[in-house]
């Protein structure tokens, strides 16, 4: 190959030095020397890279100087005549040293034979009668229409294309009648030897015995028919000498000489070798025999050829009635893998896709009939002879063109690049999405599982994803349903952000979708996509979509969300196994869980409900300490502040007890107990300094009533403290008993800085020492708007567990209600909470003066 490459170059070089001029194509290795003094090159055209080919005559040459009319007289005719079945004319160049003749892509017809010697009998035989039914159409033109004889018929005039057509070349001698025989003298020598190369090889019987003159008063086609026949003898006998009655006496031929030429064509074959000129077979008298629908002897061989029939109904596709479209279809597929590989190439398939251009019913069947003839195209043939005709039909507007094409994409997807998808195929396949046909819509959404790969990230995030949340809200269950199928499926492939946006939202769409199957899809892609959302929203988000579904009136949506929630769990499980016990500090402020009365630890963990009672109804009731601790705080006199004139339920302690670990010590039972008057007496030396964070933002009444509980009575219902929490749902009553005062054990309970919301105290509590508590829920009193409690302020309600209140001290202020916060604008609220703290601050200075006054009185 490198060797003709080489050749091909010098073979320019040698060719623009001698025309001077820039050829319109690039020369490229010889293919033949033709003996009509021709040498054939490849080369490609200049403008659109198109390949053709080029004859190029030498005039300088010394041999060809007296064949230079001869040389253009066939220029002469190839630009003039122009028939499907000529060798098609492109360009010349023409100077003092050269023609060149510019030509489609053709080979001669020996290299042809050589070629396909290989092949399948009959496949061979199919070809050469298809062959010798295109060069008798043209001669057939050439003696009748334009009144001229060729003259040269023989395999070196003969020139096959790319798709394996015959074409008819050779028009050295082509002229009327009246003036072959001019061409045929040589001026010099008076004979014929000087001309043509070998031109009595196919000369007839007449011209051997009387000259060339003898052509004027035959028939036009004689001479052309007698040539004829000896191209089909040759091309079904390639390796046989000529029959015997080419030479003299030229007897008729015998079934001897028959070789491999096909029983249906030798009664013609005999006739076209006549020795008598006036009852020789013309080529159009073959070829009306040939085509004749009579099932006499010799008769039909033709139009019973395939490539003949398929040829035919190929050339007139578009104007035949829908039920030869459909037939000539049918034969196509059925004989599809018979077909040469270049007659499929370069002759059926661009015809189909021609079709395809102007719609019609028949797209559904011609689609998948071109892929099929694509899987015998060689790999490196695929793109252009498939593939671009394909994609340039996205551009049609024909729906029925559409969905064939969607429908057929899974056989050539893999063969697109990511280039034409986003440049040439994705504008047009987005039409599909808002097309008032749901077929076509449903169709473009499985297209783009096939073609999601080569989108660009653009589109991916954010051309596609706004279509696909339109579809959504499709009329039509099956398109909603395979939406939310493509957007499982386009998923992983999604950008970070996006799939964080998109994901859940998409989902729980589906799974409020009326469709048994869109919700199962919405399930289902859910756990497609597992790994694509974070673990936090998984348990924040992804659980509580599913696990409604989980009741959905449909089983199959029950089970498959079920099977969702474990494959979610799991995945918590998974990532809570890595993470640690606590969250701890060092100063152990957040230990509080651990130091709680049968703290829930990883030891302590159930697996049933049954379990989790028992552990829970243990936790509540086996220290007797705690009832002890219970029943003294409640009796043991204590100086406690008011909360707006209502009694404190909760014990009160220093903001340093927190960090201070022998106060952390009265959070378990048994441990060291502080008297009621110790607790009092921080509470003052707090308030004196002015700074307090446990009674920041809070209102203290000092001077409340004693015994009013409206507050817990009409207190909001939520409260997330562990023990109240519990101790609810127990369901028993329990009557703790004090014999006597005891100091208040769960005054440390205070130094837990974890803020907890309000609930209704379910405890009923007396001045006496009896205290009867019953943890089951009790029915409340009726609350009438002026016994309801303003809302505790975070710092006041932060306790872990709910505990009686001590006894508040005698009345002594005011007991008005304050003034409730609704409906007030925030200039007038924050003039409230101004007006509140004010308050609260002179109660505070009247509790120290208190205090002064009492330790004078104690010291007189």
């Amino acid at each position: 190959m490198d060797y003709l490459r080489s050749f091909g170059s010098a073979a320019v070089s040698t060719l623009v030095q001698k025309s001077g001029l820039n050829l319109p194509f690039s020369l490229g290795v010889k293919v033949y020397s033709c003996e009509t003094f021709w040498t054939l090159y490849d080369a490609t055209k200049r403008d659109d890279g198109s390949l053709v080919s080029v004859f190029e005559y030498d005039l300088t040459h010394p041999l060809n100087k007296s064949t230079i009319p001869l040389a253009r007289n066939s220029l002469r005719k190839l630009r003039t005549i122009r028939h499907p079945d000529v060798l098609r004319f492109i360009d010349v160049v023409e100077s003092d040293s050269a023609i060149c003749i510019m030509t489609e892509r053709v080979r001669p017809l020996p290299l042809a034979l050589s070629q396909s010697s290989s092949n399948a009998p009959r496949e061979r035989e199919d070809w050469l009668i298809w062959g010798l039914h295109r060069i008798s159409v043209a001669l057939a033109f050439l003696n009748d229409s334009a009144s001229s004889t060729h003259g040269n018929v023989r395999p070196n005039a003969v020139f096959i294309t790319p798709s394996g057509e015959w074409k008819l070349g050779g028009f050295e001698v082509l002229s009327i009648q009246k003036m072959i025989f001019l061409l045929y003298i040589n001026h010099a020598f008076k004979t014929m030897g000087g001309l043509m190369p070998d031109a009595m090889a196919c000369a007839p019987p007449e011209v051997k015995k009387e000259g060339w003159s003898t052509l004027k008063d035959v028939p036009v086609s004689a001479a052309d028919g007698y040539a004829l026949g000896l191209l089909l003898h040759a091309v079904f006998n390639p390796t046989h000498p000529p029959p015997p009655t080419a030479q003299p006496p030229h007897p008729p031929p015998q079934v001897s000489s028959r070789g491999a030429i096909p029983l249906s064509v030798f009664p013609s074959f005999k006739k076209l070798l006549n020795p008598n000129a006036k009852l020789r077979m013309s080529p159009k008298n073959l070829l009306n025999i040939g085509m004749a629908e009579s099932d006499g002897e010799g008769h039909g061989f033709f139009v019973q050829n395939r490539l003949v029939k398929v040829c035919a109904g190929l050339d007139g596709f578009t104007l035949s009635s829908e039920s030869d479209k459909a037939s000539l279809l049918r034969t196509l597929k059925e004989s599809a893998s018979s077909f040469p590989p270049e007659f499929v190439s370069y002759r059926i398939l661009p015809c189909l896709a021609s079709a395809l251009e102007f719609g019609g019913t028949s797209a559904a069947t011609i689609v998948p009939l071109v892929l099929q003839f694509g899987k015998n195209i060689a790999p490196d043939d695929y793109g252009s002879v498939i593939v671009a005709p394909l994609v340039k039909l996205f551009a049609s507007a024909d729906r029925g063109t559409r969905i064939a094409l969607l429908d057929s994409l899974p056989d050539f997807a893999e063969k697109l690049d990511k280039k034409t998808v986003v440049d040439k195929i994705w504008p047009n396949l987005q039409t599909g999405f808002t097309d008032t046909v749901a077929v076509i819509r449903e169709a473009t959404v499985r297209a783009i599982v096939l073609l999601s790969p080569k989108l660009s990230d653009r589109i991916l995030n954010n051309d596609l994803l706004r279509h696909l949340a339109r579809l959504q809200s499709d009329p039509e269950a099956s398109i909603r349903t395979n939406t939310c199928i493509l957007i499982g499926r386009l998923g992983p492939s999604l950008g970070y952000n996006t799939k964080r946006k998109v994901l859940i939202p998409a989902f729980s769409m589906a799974l409020k979708d009326s469709f048994v199957h869109a919700r199962v899809a919405g399930i289902m892609a859910f756990m497609a996509t597992a790994e694509c959302f974070e673990i936090d929203d998984v348990a924040g988000r992804v659980i509580s979509a599913v696990v409604g579904a989980t009741l959905d009136k449909e089983k199959l949506v029950r089970d498959q969300a079920f099977k969702a929630v474990e494959l979610f769990v799991k995945r918590l499980e998974a990532h809570a196994s890595t993470m640690p016990e606590t969250a701890s500090t060092e100063d152990g402020g957040d230990d509080l869980p651990t130091r709680l009365p049968g703290a829930y630890t990883q030891a302590g963990l159930v697996n049933s409900a049954t379990g989790a009672a028992a552990a829970l109804t243990g936790w509540a009731l086996a220290p007797a300490d705690m009832q002890t601790t219970i029943a003294s705080t409640i009796d043991t006199s204590i100086l406690a502040p008011n909360i707006n004139g209502r009694a404190s339920s909760l014990p009160v302690t220093s903001a340093s007890s927190s960090t201070n670990p022998s106060r952390n010590k009265g959070l378990q039972l048994g441990g060291n107990k502080a008297m009621a008057s110790t607790l009092a007496e921080e509470v003052a030396n707090e308030a004196g300094q002015g700074s307090s964070r446990l009674w920041n933002d809070d209102l203290i009444d000092i001077h409340a009533d004693e015994g009013d509980w409206s507050a817990f009575e009409s207190a909001p219902p939520a409260m997330e403290s562990k023990l109240a929490s519990t101790t609810d749902g127990l369901g028993f009553g329990i009557s703790l008993r004090a014999s006597s005062p005891v100091p208040d054990e769960w005054s440390a309970m205070a130094s837990s800085s974890r803020p907890t919301s309000r609930s209704p105290d379910p405890w009923r509590t007396s001045h006496s020492s009896q205290i009867s508590r019953t943890l089951s829920p009790q029915p409340r009193r009726s609350i009438g708007p002026s016994t309801l409690a303003p809302a505790f302020s975070p710092a006041s309600s932060a306790r872990s567990t709910p505990v009686s209140s001590p006894r508040p001290l005698p009345n002594t202020a005011d007991n008005t209600p304050p003034t409730s916060m609704s409906g007030m604008s925030k200039e007038e609220k924050a003039a409230e909470m101004a007006r509140r703290k004010e308050e609260r601050r002179l109660r505070i200075e009247k509790l120290k003066e208190q205090k002064k006054n009492a330790a004078a009185a104690g010291k007189v």
